[in-house]
């Protein structure tokens, strides 16, 4: 398996607990696992008991030249049967920052060549490992090269090309698209780039489309979001039609992202103020007393909390929440906002929590203790999105007895049912279209819903029923890997 990040070693976004959990139930189902990332600055060596291979540590990958590349490994955290393969060349990964450059706040130039040396570099570690794996498991546009290079550089080699491709798509919307004259630089003719290629996609290239032409098996993560991204362009990105076709040949599939239940369980998260259960939430009380201290915000039993972690983006409906945040604090109820992203969007936070003293509380950074506290101490948690593959704050949330309120979209409506007070069913509020209108209406449902005690707490205790654990979903995945390693078929040529 193989990913731009994984926690706990390398966090950015909801990728990173999926490939951080993942790999580790695989194994529990009594496969072998190893798990390839890049070696970034940031990663903990001590910490994590990082060292370097033993007579396969130096590599050679070819590039304009051949690089010399280093190999180190550690046992996953928590699953030491699960080895970590850390992949290290200083010029592409010893910077401060993963994807984007701290100092500028944009992301790095050079991210396509950074990832195609990972893409090989991860194959040629397979050969010096001699790991001869059944199935190669690519994750995102960062790591879909590999089954390129697969495919076109080893078709003959006896250890890889036995090999089934699974290509998961996280985000639809990360391209990696990149112009057809830096296909040299990568290993292939620029020639490769004609109109109705593998390599082509609107004039320029694209790996995340290359990922997917090259897989055996395409997955996303939702069943919900499978329909969407191959049956309509608001959601294809222009790939609907490559999507349709797997959909069509029985290759592209939803498995819906699962919960680390050892990671996000109040019963037993030892960063929030309190433990505490469906049994018994006293607990829950002090952790959102004491959000509220750490955040500068008021104290009130009355008064709703409503928490947002998450990438501060239009995809993830702040322009929505642009529109009508002061009439959400109008309605009597706070904000606490975790994150960080478009310049625009920290700008406009800044202001709400300047407009609505003790109200709100904008914390523009990337904390995960906060992110727990949240969690733990809202009484709901908004996800607006436009779209969203998955979503995994709306599991924890319902783990955590924090009443979603989300747009039905992707994941977000395969996991969370809208609160039905005539039948006293469901475990959070929804609502169907784009608008800031609905959305505001949906908030306002939960907040005069939040006065009603008991009809409050049937919401939390049935959330907090809830199982979105890996186990089931990582089944799922061994059915898809067999099926990959079965059934192979030759990628279309372009």
């Amino acid at each position: 398996m193989a990913s731009a990040e994984v926690a706990p070693f390398a966090r950015v976004g909801g990728l990173s607990d999926v490939v951080g959990a993942l790999p580790k139930e695989i194994a529990k189902a009594g496969h072998d696992v190893s798990v390839f990332l890049p070696k970034y600055a940031s990663i903990d060596d001590d910490r994590f008991g990082v060292e370097p291979v033993d007579g396969a540590g130096d590599l050679e990958v070819p590039r304009s030249g051949r690089e010399p590349v280093s190999l180190y490994r550690c046992p996953m955290p928590g699953a030491p049967a699960v080895t970590v393969y850390v992949i290290r060349y200083d010029p592409f990964f010893d910077r401060d920052g993963i994807y984007v450059d701290p100092k500028t706040k944009k992301g790095y130039p050079d991210e396509v060549e950074r990832y195609a040396l990972f893409s090989r570099a991860l194959l040629e570690a397979a050969r010096v490992l001699r790991l001869e794996p059944d199935v190669l498991h690519l994750n995102d546009h960062h790591t879909a090269l590999a089954g390129v290079y697969l495919r076109e550089l080893y078709g003959d080699d006896p250890l890889l090309s036995r090999a089934g491709i699974v290509f998961s798509i996280h985000n639809l919307g990360y391209l990696g698209t990149f112009d057809r004259e830096l296909l040299p630089d990568l290993g292939f003719e620029r020639e490769r780039c004609s109109y109705g290629s593998a390599f082509e996609y609107k004039g320029d290239v694209s790996t995340l489309k290359l990922g997917i032409e090259y897989s055996d098996y395409v997955n996303t993560v939702s069943e919900r979001y499978a329909e969407e991204i191959a049956g309509s362009p608001e959601f294809g990105h222009g790939l609907e039609g490559v999507l349709a076709e797997k959909r069509d040949a029985g290759r592209l599939m939803g498995i819906l992202n699962g919960v680390d239940y050892s990671v996000w369980d109040p019963a037993i998260d030892e960063l929030i103020p309190a433990r505490y259960s469906a049994v018994d939430m006293a607990g829950k009380e002090r952790c959102r007393s004491e959000l509220r201290a750490r955040c500068a915000l008021r104290d009130s039993v009355e008064v709703p909390l409503i928490g947002i972690v998450s990438r501060l983006a239009d995809q993830k409906g702040f322009d929505l929440l642009s529109e009508v945040a002061s009439d959400i604090i109008d309605l009597g109820a706070q904000l606490v906002v975790l994150g960080t992203g478009q310049e625009e969007y920290h700008e406009f936070l800044k202001a709400l929590e300047s407009k609505h003293a003790g109200a709100v509380s904008a914390n523009l950074l990337f904390d995960n203790e906060l992110a727990h506290w949240i969690e733990a101490g809202s009484d709901m948690f908004l996800m607006p999105s436009r779209y969203e593959p998955c979503g995994l704050n709306q599991m924890y949330s319902l783990r955590y007895g924090t009443v979603p309120i989300v747009r039905a979209t992707g994941g977000l409506v395969d996991t969370v049912q809208d609160y039905d007070a005539a039948s006293d069913s469901g475990a959070g509020f929804v609502f169907a279209e784009y608008d800031s209108i609905e959305m505001l209406t949906a908030i306002r449902r939960a907040v005069r819903t939040f006065a009603n005690r008991d009809a409050w707490v049937g919401l939390m205790k049935r959330g907090m029923a809830l199982d979105f654990s890996w186990e089931t979903s990582a089944l799922k995945y061994v059915e898809l890997y067999t099926k990959a390693a079965a059934t192979r078929v030759p990628a279309r040529r372009g």
